[in-house]
């Protein structure tokens, strides 16, 4: 294989795809990214066996082939590369090394064999669908905040995506949650998505197509089956293992009968609950809310730093309550409200509170409280 190619194009590439390669890594061809070019395209292949990226770039095919290369080490290389350099790949098979050009430059990398690549991308994908880049965003942006770190419950590492019935017809609706709350947001059932099989897309996966997404305004192709969905981006194409587990029932978590309405104005509330918590311990970072007619005071306190009060205006007509809450999880959820106004819906000071942003429908947040 010998290639030359424009060096801020090689290195954009290189830049996704050994994003998903680990540090360190058991099996050497993993530390690997897998460069095949033919036709006047280079594509660039990087996996960890659960998550497989390929990208493909315009380049000047002078010898098709394909070899393997350190994706970090060939990253770092091109990535401090003057702008503007011509880059020059080249591997002649026979000595099991590479040859980088540019410029006065020159490194010779070890490769492995390509034939010891792994395959992550085959297989048959029955359910295929398209979905607005800005969509797929607000699903993601709506619900990964909430997703579990606890590897113990793995089920609850990821996005559960499935099929429902939604309040005007059929949707696609995106759920996570680490047991202290929940979110759940949907979109429109796309054309295509219909009898889809609900799965649990990992949080590695949502990271790195939540990057992708920044940098495009096209429309993300999802391909999925019961154990592996696909992603695809123009000339970019994340291929992912699904979390092979049964995501719990969180509607029956979801409360319908919270009696006592509080709306307030996000920023102003958010700002005030940020304030207030630099009081509250690291550990519990709790925070009381007294909500009163026409008023909500916040309050925390902690034997190191002492307490903390401010008085916030709200729209609330029942009858007063106090109930706490972590404050961190809290702005969490009132970072995700898009409007002015969010309107919290509470029964008890042991009960989930339901919080929901009035200027958005879809999007539904629950708030476990806390003892304070």
């Amino acid at each position: 294989m010998k290639l030359t190619i424009e060096r801020a194009a090689l290195l954009k590439s290189l830049a996704h795809v050994q994003s998903v390669v680990e540090r360190r890594n058991t099996i050497p061809i993993l530390s690997n990214v897998k460069l095949d070019g033919q036709n006047g395209r280079l594509s660039l292949n990087a996996t960890d066996m659960d998550l497989d990226f390929v990208e493909t770039v315009p380049a000047d095919i002078l010898r098709p082939g394909a070899t393997t290369a350190p994706a970090h080490t060939i990253y770092d290389i091109v990535r401090k590369l003057p702008d503007g350099s011509q880059v020059e790949i080249d591997f002649d098979g026979g000595d099991s090394q590479l040859t980088l050009r540019a410029g006065r430059s020159k490194f010779v990398l070890a490769c492995l064999p390509v034939e010891d690549f792994p395959a992550l991308s085959d297989g048959p994908l029955p359910y295929n669908f398209t979905v607005a880049s800005a969509e797929l965003k607000a699903l993601i942006d709506h619900t990964r905040f909430a997703i579990s770190t606890e590897e113990t419950r793995y089920y609850l590492n990821g996005i559960y995506l499935h099929g429902a019935a939604g309040a005007t017809g059929d949707v696609l609706r995106a759920a996570a949650t680490d047991g202290h709350r929940l979110a759940r947001t949907e979109i429109t059932l796309p054309d295509g998505a219909a009898g889809m099989p609900g799965i649990i897309v990992p949080r590695k996966t949502i990271n790195e197509i939540r990057k992708l997404i920044d940098e495009t305004d096209a429309p993300v192709a999802i391909g999925l089956s019961d154990t592996k969905i696909r992603f695809t981006l123009g000339d970019t194409v994340l291929t992912s293992k699904l979390i092979d587990g049964t995501f719990p029932d969180y509607e029956r978590v979801i409360p319908t009968d919270n009696d006592k309405q509080l709306d307030v104005d996000v920023g102003l509330f958010a700002a005030a609950v940020d304030r207030v918590s630099a009081i509250s311990t690291e550990k519990s970072r709790a925070i009381k809310l007294n909500v009163e007619k026409g008023t909500v005071t916040l309050s925390a306190s902690s034997p190191e730093s002492g307490s903390a009060v401010e008085e916030v205006e709200g729209s609330y007509e029942s009858t007063p309550i106090e109930i706490g809450f972590n404050s961190r999880y809290l702005l969490d959820i009132l970072g995700q409200i898009e409007g002015d106004t969010a309107r919290f819906a509470m029964a008890d000071a042991s009960a989930p509170t339901v919080v929901r942003d009035i200027g958005e429908g879809g999007a539904i947040y629950v708030l476990m409280p806390m003892r304070v």
